[in-house]
């Protein structure tokens, strides 16, 4: 353990490292290293008397061969009395990467869970998760807070029309453009259907309906080529917004679908302002 010189190696050992041919330790197991390892456990398997203390397990992975191992050090007295350390290092890289894959499949369940597999915006759960926090912090900060919810025109007519398929394209194309046009703060989710929400932090009324607008110009613009045949959307918008963060989202979202029945009665393709929510009135 002074010396770091390396004693033996079994057949494991030598098949990955090769002999130890009286080389220090970290020059055989190890590579860039000029010195003594910085996570050598030398120093943790023995008392400030130098006397053996027990076991100690850990995991690390190799620098040279990048291998995982589970590792039981050990101080111990060679037969010529000088004191050593035994390591017995158990190749877990397999149990690592099935680890590895596990918590893979764990964030990608988690992401699918809070996201709209066909238009990758949020879904439902996801803005009712994001939009309570963001209610919250308004709340605190005496902010206001927007939703704008908007639903696509005449949209079984495009699936009968064009097929599912057509619909699809139609959706990817709604939220591509939401995307485009709200900040990394903002909210867009797809509620189900062809229906759409937009949760605004920090963000007042007029505001909202601007926005509102560029959405509407920019659906309205689109042109989706499916085959020999062009489709043309439009959608209905309804926007509402809380003073101070003081409506539930419950509350917001019911508020802008009236906005919203109001914008598709009176001809669709058009913006129905609902006005600030009113709590207790």
């Amino acid at each position: 353990m002074d010396t770091h010189e390396l004693l033996f190696l079994n057949a494991y050992g030598r098949e990955k490292w090769g002999e130890p041919g009286a080389r220090k330790c970290w020059q055989v197991l190890q590579k860039g290293q000029t010195g003594p390892c910085a996570f050598c456990t030398n120093p943790l398997l023995v008392d400030e008397q130098g006397v053996p203390i027990g076991v100690h397990r850990w995991e690390f992975r190799n620098t040279l061969t990048g291998r995982w191992y589970q590792c039981r050090d050990q101080a111990t007295r060679w037969p010529d009395g000088h004191l050593v350390r035994i390591e017995i290092a158990t190749d877990i890289s397999d149990i690592k990467d099935l680890q590895d894959q596990l918590t893979q499949a764990q964030r990608q369940a988690e992401q699918l869970a809070n996201e709209d597999a066909l238009t990758g915006l949020a879904n439902r759960r996801a803005l009712f998760a994001l939009g309570n926090a963001a209610l919250e912090q308004a709340r605190r900060q005496r902010h206001p807070v927007a939703l704008i919810s908007l639903d696509a025109d005449h949209f079984k007519q495009i699936n009968d029309r064009f097929g599912h398929a057509g619909g699809d394209a139609v959706l990817r194309a709604l939220a591509g453009v939401l995307k485009q046009h709200t900040r990394a703060a903002d909210v867009a989710a797809r509620l189900g259907g062809e229906e759409f929400a937009i949760l605004l932090p920090a963000t007042g009324l007029d505001e909202a309906r601007e926005l509102a607008e560029r959405l509407r110009a920019k659906i309205e613009a689109l042109r989706l080529s499916h085959g020999k045949e062009t489709i043309q959307v439009t959608c209905s918008f309804g926007v509402t917004a809380s003073q101070n963060g003081e409506a539930s989202l419950d509350l917001l979202l019911n508020t802008a679908d009236i906005a919203t029945y109001r914008a598709k009665s009176t001809g669709r393709n058009r913006i129905e302002d609902q006005g600030w929510v009113q709590i207790g009135s």
